[in-house]
């Protein structure tokens, strides 16, 4: 007996799960998440609010900017439900992190530290263009039958062929770095990995005694805060990053990744149709050049900045420093958004265009038809960019990328 619950406690707690049912469970607790709390999964909004928060701190009037009205800017990061939902993903993913024995500081080269800025701030500019990132205008956006995700996926994978053709350039391929053996201390390692696991628990029990110490918390806040807890956790065992799903399957074929985002998608439109079948309101928002110029800017800042919004999340919770200043330029990038989207970005680009639901304009089968063809689309497409991957490796044309 205490031999099998030792190895359901490494499979669960102490090493990485497998991607596809991390990524499927993330698509089943999403679809949880919009039918119990009311909202879809997204981070993007609220690190748009933090920028706000930062520009009022230092005296901005923040009245005039009409962008704010419609994320519904208003409290603090403790009284909106994206707000301690993020804070409950950091939490999340560092506990696992600990759990796995994954934490450690990598101070990254001042080189990088640019390029994470410059990728993060493209990054968040275009995801706040599109009103979502790879969460809420990609993989819980899809399911909730809005047409703009399907221009920003588009732009997403075209965005991130860009972005490699960038990155493979002399000036970030760089020079290899090699590191001496004797600068490598495996006793340190080990006495710093051995404390991680009982690091996690007491974080674990400090978070639950947090919960449950705030009677006054509402309801939805609380499960808005286990859910996150919940989805950071999941992406990082399962270490679900948006960028090497489209990178990786563009340079070398790898389908791992996006195949399982697929399936994730696909689960979590079923539950969200019976929701929005009962009244949920989904998110549908402008289906036009913004949800594809996002798209498109996100792919090439992802790629730069080597994270997508979860993957530098659960990464900066690994103790990677270079995703703290991915996770700074998001902030920035959309900063940079809400403050030039009355100067002519709303006007030219979004209002125009019809705010697109499948289900309004189609009924609920034709959508189901539409979204699970779109999917089947994704899936194909990784197939052939496999069999692609594969002749390169038979014929020895692999593209090398050196870091």
């Amino acid at each position: 007996m205490g031999e099998i619950i030792k190895s359901y406690y490494r499979k669960v707690i102490a090493e990485f799960w497998d991607q596809k049912t991390a990524v499927v469970l993330l698509g089943i607790l999403s679809g949880l998440y919009f039918g119990t709390v009311g909202v879809v999964w997204a981070v993007t909004g609220e690190f748009t609010r933090w920028g706000a928060s930062f520009l009022k701190l230092i005296g901005v009037d923040l009245s005039p900017y009409t962008y704010l009205k419609i994320i519904k800017y208003k409290g603090t990061v403790l009284t909106r439900i994206d707000g301690v939902m993020v804070l409950g993903m950091f939490a999340g993913a560092l506990i696992a992190a600990l759990f796995g024995q994954n934490f450690k500081l990598r101070i990254p080269t001042a080189k990088r530290v640019l390029q994470a800025l410059i990728g993060g701030i493209i990054a968040g500019f275009g995801t706040r263009l599109a009103m979502g990132c790879n969460l809420a205008a990609l993989f819980t956006g899809i399911p909730q039958f809005s047409l703009h995700t399907w221009f920003f996926t588009l732009g997403t994978i075209f965005g991130t062929y860009i972005g490699i053709k960038i990155t493979l350039s002399p000036y970030f391929r760089g020079e290899p770095k090699l590191v001496k053996a004797s600068e490598f201390n495996a006793e340190n390692l080990k006495a710093n990995t051995q404390i991680q696991p009982f690091l996690g628990w007491l974080g674990l029990i400090i978070f639950a005694g947090i919960l449950l110490s705030r009677p006054e918390m509402p309801n939805n806040l609380k499960l808005a805060t286990v859910f996150g807890f919940a989805f950071g956790f999941l992406i990082q065992k399962g270490q679900v990053c948006f960028t090497s799903a489209f990178r990786d399957l563009w340079l070398v074929g790898r389908t791992t990744t996006l195949k399982a985002l697929v399936w994730g998608m696909a689960v979590q439109m079923l539950l969200t149709a019976v929701f929005i079948a009962k009244g949920t309101p989904a998110k549908v928002l402008w289906a036009g050049p913004n949800a594809l110029i996002g798209g498109l800017l996100f792919g090439i800042g992802i790629v730069i900045a080597g994270g997508c919004e979860t993957g530098w999340m659960y990464r900066s919770m690994e103790g990677q420093v270079h995703f703290w200043f991915v996770g700074l330029g998001n902030v920035i990038g959309a900063t940079i958004l809400f403050l030039v989207w009355d100067k002519g970005v709303y006007k030219y680009l979004a209002e125009p265009f019809p705010k697109f639901s499948l289900i309004e304009h189609f009924g609920y089968l034709p959508a189901f038809i539409l979204t699970g063809l779109f999917l089947l689309g994704l899936y194909l497409w990784a197939d052939l960019r496999e069999a692609s991957g594969r002749s390169m490796i038979k014929n020895k044309t692999m593209p090398v990328r050196r870091v």
